[in-house]
């Protein structure tokens, strides 16, 4: 549960600003009767599918990344610190790179890379 809210939480907090405006929307004077109740029935699951796809879209990458590592795969992680260089930086599972708490480590390394920011090459 603790990685639901750390990968969708903004997600999260713009649904509920979403949802703030559906209600402010629907309960004025010119909208018709039951109009709260069908906007937040229509609003509420569009956006509960799309954050529950997106979560599920990326809990499967990240397994697929782990058990990439594992196997002496390349991957390729999202760099957004140096952007002079290259866009991604490449890492392996050669004793130099480990996996801690889905996050990429290397003592010899300024920053750690999160798994969910990463791709199998």
């Amino acid at each position: 549960m603790y990685d639901f809210f750390y990968l969708e939480g903004a997600y999260l907090i713009l649904a509920s600003i979403i949802l703030a405006i559906t209600v402010f929307v629907s309960t004025r004077e010119f909208m018709p009767e039951g109009s709260l109740k069908k906007g937040l029935i229509m609003v509420g699951s569009i956006i509960a599918f799309f954050i529950g796809a997106h979560y599920i879209v990326t809990k499967n990458r990240m397994d697929s990344v782990r058990k990439a590592f594992y196997a002496g795969k390349s991957i390729l992680c999202e760099n957004r610190i140096y952007t002079k260089g290259a866009n991604f930086i490449e890492l392996k599972n050669n004793g130099h790179w480990v996996l801690e708490d889905n996050n990429f480590k290397n003592k010899n390394f300024s920053r750690d890379f999160f798994i969910a920011r990463c791709i199998v090459k």
